[in-house]
């Protein structure tokens, strides 16, 4: 059985996603297999009204949802750490919690350390150590870029692992 999920690192800037698709009864079986479908980034432009970057947000989002149909949505919870930007990216968040209702796909979040622990083993890993992990646990030739995207595919491995 084939399971779609889509992982996503929210933030108004620069939303990170990343799409795989899993097969096999669970991940570390001998017959689970893991692929990517795609990864990639929604980015708004810094000089835009915030309600403009949000209907980006809104708007593509839906296209990804469209085009890859997921079964499940991984989400990375909020991490507060400056209260202006918290702001924002909490923002973006309800953006994405309201496009997950309208097509009504089950989600769960994870906080920073669980994706980390989940792929490197250590909670308190650094940002290189979780996308090698990333690239070994797809089998891709380079670290996937931007950062956030490689964010995004993290978030979807994590909730791939603990299925």
């Amino acid at each position: 059985m084939q399971k779609r999920i889509l992982g996503l690192d929210p933030g108004l800037a620069t939303l990170g996603f990343g799409a795989i698709v899993c097969s096999g009864e669970a991940a570390g079986s001998t017959e689970a297999q893991v692929s990517v479908l795609d990864y990639g980034v929604v980015q708004t432009p810094a000089g835009k009204e915030i309600g403009q970057r949000l209907i980006i947000i809104h708007d593509d989002l839906h296209t990804l949802m469209k085009q890859w149909q997921p079964d499940l949505v991984a989400i990375e919870k909020l991490f507060f750490y400056r209260m202006g930007n918290t702001i924002a990216v909490a923002q973006a968040r309800g953006v994405v919690m309201l496009v997950l209702a309208q097509y009504n796909v089950s989600y769960v979040e994870f906080t920073p350390a669980q994706i980390k622990q989940a792929l490197t083993g250590y909670g308190n890993a650094d940002k290189h150590q979780v996308q090698i992990a990333v690239t070994r646990e797809l089998n891709l030739d380079q670290i996937p870029k931007p950062d956030d995207a490689a964010d995004g595919l993290a978030v979807a491995l994590t909730a791939w692992f603990q299925n």
